[in-house]
């Protein structure tokens, strides 16, 4: 009998909680399941795969840039190599930050064409406190995760105000009416629970799947035309963060009153793509550090980060070093938001910092590192 595996993608924006959220699940929903995880980590440096070891779950980490841009070749790869090596019951695949989606799916797809998988789950993680932000200030690629999920479940739902939580789907829905959305706080449900919405059938996903074939099939001028729009769903990048300090209609008009030609860097003449590659926009920065470092002068020095503009536009830093005191501190940071705990030893200390605008040297002199 053909193991028909399932694949599961769970993607999410910088920070939203995908790692913990794929934790939850395989301790709460997946036991009795043999799972394989394939992670796309954006930057050189690959961080989430050693906080998921413990869970005895294979990793495949792939980490030369977005999915859907750089690594469909790869991508399809590791996927079929997965399958044939372990006979996986799930695969659940864990897209880049900065991926796309619809990306993801369209490469799924095509592997679905050589072996016997089906698209089981396509969910969007998103921080509920950080919607609104990142919807205006990168909405090309939050956007694009929020319209292509199945299942959006919000994260940090405990830490928001009636009213903000309302803002939040209103937000969600204007973007995908249709999905089924999970606000309970994740400390007060079943990691079964949240499966069973993700797994929850209804007609928009077949509906996904037309419209994503058509579009990869049939993108013409008409279609690209529709994309040009810059509406409030627009996806061409108008919303990015370069621009909304001081983005008044005046210069809206100014910056898209193009005719696409040649030299065009709205990324029109993307190769199946709305635009922009997350390498145009995001920027990472990392290394492997051997050093052992104090958590207060850690603390202190993600405090900085966190709050000072110097170093960049900073979404997302995470990492795992020695502690001068023994042990290991790992670490996560979010905009607002520094957390640090303990965590298993691993070969060697690593650090990741993303976002845009970086600047390098700061960010070296900041952690240490010569």
């Amino acid at each position: 009998m053909t193991i028909v595996t399932k694949i599961d993608i769970i993607s999410g924006f910088l920070g939203a909680g995908k790692t913990t959220l794929i934790k939850k699940l395989l301790s709460e929903a997946f036991q009795s399941e043999k799972v394989v995880l394939i992670e796309n980590e954006f930057g050189e440096i690959g961080i989430d795969g050693g906080f998921l070891k413990e869970a005895g779950v294979e990793i495949t980490e792939m980490n030369s840039g977005c999915i859907c841009c750089s690594l469909v070749g790869d991508f399809g790869t590791a996927l079929e190599k997965v399958i044939n090596d372990y006979h996986p019951d799930r695969v659940i695949i864990e897209p880049s930050g900065v991926g796309k989606l619809s990306d993801v799916i369209r490469a799924v797809e095509g592997v679905g064409e050589k072996i016997d998988i089906i698209l089981n789950s396509y969910t969007a993680v998103v921080d509920g406190q950080k919607c609104k932000m990142y919807m205006k200030n990168f909405g090309e690629f939050f956007n694009n995760q929020v319209e292509h999920a199945k299942t959006i479940i919000l994260s940090r739902t405990q830490k928001m105000s009636d009213d903000k939580l309302k803002e939040c789907l209103a937000m969600l829905k204007e973007h995908n009416p249709k999905a089924t959305i999970v606000t309970t706080s994740w400390d007060d449900i079943n990691g079964m629970k949240i499966l069973n919405a993700m797994e929850k059938e209804n007609d928009f996903v077949l509906k996904l799947l037309e419209e994503e074939h058509e579009h990869h099939h049939h993108h013409d001028h008409e279609e690209h035309e529709h994309h040009q729009d810059h509406g409030d769903d627009c996806t061409c990048g108008c919303h990015d963060h370069e621009e909304h300090h001081h983005h008044d209609h005046e210069e809206h008009e100014h910056h898209h009153d193009h005719d696409h030609g040649p030299d065009c860097t709205c990324g029109c003449h993307d190769h199946d793509h709305d635009h922009h590659h997350a390498d145009d926009v995001f920027m990472s920065w990392g290394c492997e550090d051997a050093r052992k470092y104090d958590r207060a002068q850690m603390q202190m020095t993600l405090d900085m980060l966190s709050h000072s503009d110097e170093y960049g536009i900073i979404l997302r830093a995470k990492g795992m070093v020695p502690d001068t005191e023994g042990g290991w501190i790992y670490f996560d940071l979010v905009p607002g938001e520094v957390e640090l705990r303990d965590g298993e030893p691993d070969i060697t200390g690593r650090l990741c910092v993303i976002g845009s605008e970086l600047n390098e040297a700061k960010l070296a002199e900041l952690f240490g590192v010569n």
